[in-house]
Parts: structure tokens; C-alpha cells; sequence
């Protein structure tokens, strides 16, 4: 694992588990599995499962995805010659 994917993890999991301070870390990771839909073995969670699911923990419900987001265009019409390569 690279080392930003690490300091990635840890700055994420830091505000939840601050929520959630009774519990342990397996615990902790047990219920972000669960949070987010991973009905796997624990030991096949991946690190981009916990990744998004503390990213989309951290917006508000209505709140559009981040990676969706920074590609999103208002306008069409400035989207269309953006993909063409003219603006």
C-alpha cells in the first residue's frame, strides 16, 4: 500500500471513530462494512470500500458524489466543446 493511501485512511478514519469512540478498530471497521453494504468476510474489505464510504460519511445526504461532481457541467452546450476538445 502506498504511503498517501495510508495517510489517506487515517486522516478519513479519525473524525468517525471520534464519533464512535466506545468501540475497537475491528469493531470500527466492522460497522463501516456494514454501513456501507459489504456483506463480504471482514478480511476481504478493501481499502477503497472504506475510502468512499468515510468520504460520502463526511457529505451531507444530498450532497452530489465527489468523483461524479468534478466532472459535472452546468451548461451542455460549454460540456459538448469541452469533450471536443474546443474550449
Amino acid at each position: 500500500m502506498q504511503n498517501h493511501r495510508i495517510n489517506e485512511i487515517l486522516e478519513l478514519i479519525k473524525p468517525y471513530w471520534l464519533k464512535h469512540q466506545d468501540l475497537d478498530l475491528l469493531t470500527l471497521l466492522k460497522q463501516i462494512a456494514t454501513e456501507s453494504g459489504f456483506d463480504g468476510a471482514i478480511d476481504t474489505l478493501t481499502d477503497e470500500v472504506i475510502i468512499y464510504h468515510l468520504k460520502m460519511d463526511q457529505t451531507e445526504k444530498n450532497e452530489m458524489i465527489p468523483g461524479i461532481a468534478k466532472d459535472c457541467e452546468d451548461d451542455f452546450q460549454s460540456a459538448l466543446l469541452k469533450a471536443r476538445g474546443l474550449l
